[in-house]
């Protein structure tokens, strides 16, 4: 599978999609790996943040 190279983004773009990632929170087995960075990374955040949630 070829990766596509992302654009750069703006502070306002990265920021819509990370409240997007903790508005549609998944367990990390449920994510998908294409999504992008950003969202992952907020994911993981909150993974961390609140480490004893129940999916």
């Amino acid at each position: 599978m070829s990766e596509t190279p992302l654009r750069r983004i703006d502070l306002i773009e990265e920021f819509s999609l990370r409240r997007w990632a903790r508005e549609n929170h998944v367990p990390p087995e449920s994510r998908n790996p294409a999504w992008h960075p950003v969202v992952l990374e907020e994911m993981d955040s909150k993974d961390q943040e609140h480490p004893s949630l129940d999916f």
